[in-house]
């Protein structure tokens, strides 16, 4: 499976943005023809999906409350999926981790409503943290 290495969290104030970045560890692994999921988990909550891009048609989908601040990309030659996350509110506040799946996936279902079991590929996690 292929391995996930993300980076670019870190601590803004209210209103500011932050841009997570999510790389494929090694080579052999294209992310074109993977569908990246961005999850988080605060603590004592459940995992939240965040945003998804779909492998081959680029489709997006975003939870309601990041609709029109955040946006997911992806840049093949660099095989880089990205995360613009702006106009950052405290409740943006936890861990952020992106996921990998080797097909296309369902939206919502497999998207802003999975809880994380539709993707065998996962990152470390990166700290956001927004304060007030």
């Amino acid at each position: 499976q292929v391995q996930l290495v993300e980076s670019g969290g870190g601590l803004v104030q209210r209103g500011g943005s932050l841009r997570l970045s999510c790389a494929a560890a090694g080579s052999g692994f294209s992310l074109e023809a993977y569908s990246i999921a961005w999850f988080r988990q605060a603590p004592g909550k459940e995992r939240e999906g965040v945003s998804c891009l779909n492998a081959n048609d680029g489709r997006t989908d975003y939870t309601d409350s990041v609709k029109g601040r955040f946006t997911a990309s992806r840049d093949n030659a660099k095989n880089t999926v990205y995360l613009q996350m702006d106009s950052l509110q405290p409740e943006d506040t936890t861990v952020y981790s992106c996921a990998a799946v080797n097909r296309v996936v369902r939206m919502p279902t497999e998207c802003q409503k999975s809880r994380g079991q539709d993707y065998p590929s996962w990152g470390q996690g990166t700290q956001v943290a927004v304060s007030s």
